[in-house]
């Protein structure tokens, strides 16, 4: 849908599908750019020549009409959907005009003009000027490699350690240079969200004021101005937090890159030389290469950075072994033999250095030694979902709402950090903890206290809506229907734990009070959401594509403040899986005493020997097997074909003789019907014998709607021989 995310981790690499997402958000860059050049010139020619304004303003018209925005992700906010259907609001304004004779405008270059060459100058030009750079470097780079990579082995040390300096310098210095040019291509994809549709609105907004018929279209208007001015802002604001975001992970990168690699479906994959015999000698070509450990698969891709094309076609081949090439073997450096199951012959390989030579070793369990380079990178939160946390998050939340629920800015104004974390000690202290009925002394602030709460709910070993929610959460916040972004958040909120569920009410109640105070303390749904979102909903890798979807994250906290009755109050619509069924009716059972319809029914006293329940069970079940196992027609015309079965020897089957020696047929002639039915219908299962386990818990079965009316009939006849007078009953014996 729009443009893809581009990964600081993927500057590393350098791989063909980076190079080919930053062709596409560099070929945007200069869409946008002959765009603004067009806007500007057709806006001159507006002002300069009122006898042909009429022309002008369609051809302006026309012009933003057919501009189109990409924005970064697989999905659009109300906002950008607003700001990308702003253009084409505007030009509908424009063709209305048309008609009507207009004075000169005046002050239209200030509001115009000057903005857009500004926003093309400084934004799109510094993005040229990176470019230029960052090909330079490219340059650079690749052409000191390969000369590096042609030194000899027998070489100096000192000569070889200092090429091999040389080489880290030019290397750190090149992905430093890709970081910044990717900061900048999003930035700028970013800006102009903004900063490109701000002066288009104040130019509108002139021109109303210089038209006499124009009034009552501008009354027309301006709900839509309203609106998409909203919608800027929002943008606007969101594009700050990310901003900042963005920035903060690209200073991780150029620190510690290792730690921020992206999760690759691939063991190892980057650039290796590879040999190959030619007429005329071997050559060395660079391919860029993936291997999956599973498979035991190496892809081979020749590729050229430096023109940005392949060099040929892809080669796969199967790894058969893997093993270090000594130095004293042959003149290059860092290489290694690798054998195919599906190619004969050695294939020689070339690394980039001896620790990029290690790894590809480890990752093809070849002969170098094996280093675990994971690292448990998540630390456990010392806070929990315990009586203690809800008991903090009560008495932080009851402060709030008794002494500072008008206080501007609340939750967004953050307190000092050592007092905060002075407070949530005295929190979670398990001696004050369990006051239950302390409340938070005034001494402490308002701003205090909220940080406080917030930092309690960061610190939990998981965000509250879980880790495993997360991308559920943000796609059902990218419906297109506001209707089903509710029933679909409805649903999953009612998949999470039973305490994150009870938390999460807990918190959407106080937050939904203090929206409803908005025109004193300032906090709208949409400022709670943008403080709430991340602490609540955040992902468990920090990515860009992860940081593009924070303003996603608030959508779905705004949801959960406007709707907060029906989600926690309602079942939600959506009906739940068997699994989930199950889940749900342990819970219950586990959490409150069983109902009239969920007691066993006793029709016998129960056996104490373990030995003989188990013969018991096995006896009726190889009666059901084979019942099943024949023809469903054959057995409801017949009656007698169970009764050999049923004269067991074994004494404590002696009581069911007595009671029911006929009521067993109908019902098994049932279960025959339904089981031969279930081999031809995948959503119907049963399992053999589970009727008569628990003594005959049947007050539980569950009718589903495939089975036929004979096997309700038969159904209903066993329960109604079922019942033995004078046995003792702990429910009723009918659903």
């Amino acid at each position: 849908m729009g443009l893809p995310a581009l990964e600081f981790s993927d500057c590393c690499l350098d791989s063909p599908h980076f190079r080919e997402t930053l062709k596409s958000h560099e070929a945007e860059l200069d869409k946008t750019n002959k765009f603004i050049k067009e806007l500007i010139k057709d806006g001159k020619s507006l002002i300069s020549a009122l006898r042909n304004l009429s022309l002008a303003k369609r051809k302006f018209a026309d012009s933003l009409n057919e501009f189109k925005f990409q924005c970064i992700g697989d999905a659009e906010t109300d906002d950008e959907m607003c700001i990308a259907r702003s253009l084409q609001e505007f030009a509908t304004v424009l063709r209305n005009l048309e008609d009507e004779r207009i004075r000169m405008i005046e002050n239209a270059s200030e509001v115009l003009i000057t903005p857009l060459e500004k926003f093309r100058k400084e934004q799109i030009g510094a993005a040229k000027e990176a470019k230029k750079k960052y090909d330079k470097e490219t340059e650079k780079y690749c052409g000191i490699l390969e000369k590096h990579l042609n030194l000899s082995s027998k070489k100096k040390e000192s000569q070889l350690q200092e090429a091999d300096s040389q080489v880290d310098l030019v290397r750190q210095h090149f992905y430093e240079v890709s970081l910044e040019y990717v900061f900048k291509v999003q930035e700028v994809q970013e800006r102009k969200m903004f900063e490109f549709v701000e002066p288009l609105l104040a130019f509108l907004q002139g021109l109303f004021t210089f038209y006499h018929h124009g009034y009552e279209l501008a009354k027309d208007f301006s709900d839509f101005k309203t609106e998409l001015t909203i919608s800027i802002q929002n943008t606007r604001n969101r594009f700050e937090g990310t901003r900042s975001e963005v920035e903060s992970l690209m200073k991780k990168m150029k620190e510690n890159p290792l730690e921020h690699k992206t999760i690759s479906p691939y063991t190892m994959e980057g650039y290796l030389y590879v040999q190959e015999k030619r007429h005329f000698g071997t050559s060395w070509v660079k391919h860029y290469c993936t291997y999956q450990r599973d498979s035991k698969q190496i892809t081979m891709v020749p590729f050229d950075q430096k023109s940005g094309g392949k060099g040929g076609e892809d080669e796969s081949v199967t790894l058969k072994s893997c093993t270090r090439r000594k130095t004293d073997s042959i003149e290059k450096r860092f290489c290694f033999d690798v054998e195919a199951v599906d190619r004969p012959g050695v294939i020689t390989m070339q690394a980039l250095s001896e620790e990029d030579r290690r790894l590809w070793m480890e990752a093809m369990d070849g002969r170098e030694p094996v280093y675990n380079s994971n690292k448990d990178s998540q630390s456990e939160g010392t806070a929990q979902l315990d009586s203690i946390g809800f008991s903090i998050i009560r008495k932080c939340i009851h402060a709030v709402e008794t002494r500072g629920i008008n206080e501007q800015g609340l939750y967004r104004i953050v307190g000092v950090n050592s007092r905060v974390q002075k407070l949530l000690s005295v929190l979670m202290d398990p001696k004050t903890a369990s006051e239950t009925e302390t409340d938070i002394c005034a001494e402490w602030e308002i701003k205090t206290i909220t940080s406080a709460l917030k930092t309690y709910l960061r610190m939990l070993p998981g965000p509250l809506m879980m880790y495993q929610f997360q991308r559920s959460f943000i796609k059902a916040a990218k419906l297109e229907n506001q209707e089903s972004r509710v029933s679909e958040i409805h649903s999953l909120v009612h998949r999470l734990p039973e305490k994150n569920r009870q938390m999460l009410q807990l918190l959407m109640n106080h937050l939904a009070n203090v929206a409803n105070n908005h025109k004193q303390n300032l906090m709208t749904v949409a400022n709670l959401g943008v403080v709430f979102g991340p602490t609540l909903l955040r992902p468990q890798e920090e990515t860009v594509a992860a940081i593009m979807d924070i303003k996603f994250q608030n959508i779905v906290i705004e949801i959960l403040i406007e709707n907060h009755e029906k989600i926690f109050n309602t079942v939600p619509d959506t009906p739940l899986t068997n699994a989930q069924l199950h889940l749900s009716r342990k819970k219950s059972s586990d959490s409150k005493p069983p109902s009239c319809s969920e007691r066993p029914l006793t029709l016998f006293h129960a056996m104490q020997s373990a030995e003989k329940q188990e013969q018991r069970n096995s006896i009726i079940n190889s009666s059901l097997e084979s019942v099943v196992s024949s023809n469903a027609n054959s057995i409801l015309n017949s009656s007698s074909s169970l009764q050999p079965n049923m004269n067991s020897s074994d004494p404590d089957l002696d009581v069911l003789k007595p009671t029911r020696p006929n009521s067993l047929t109908p019902f098994r002639k049932a279960k025959a019907l339904y089981a031969c039915k279930a081999e031809h219908d995948s959503e119907l299962s049963f399992t053999a014998g589970t009727v008569f386990d628990n003594e005959w818990r049947t007050a539980s079965l569950i009718f589903f709607r495939e089975i036929t009316l004979h096997f309700c009939a038969s159904i209903q006849q066993t329960l109604d021989h079922l019942y033995v007078p004078g046995a003792p009953m702990t429910g009723t014996y009918k659903t």
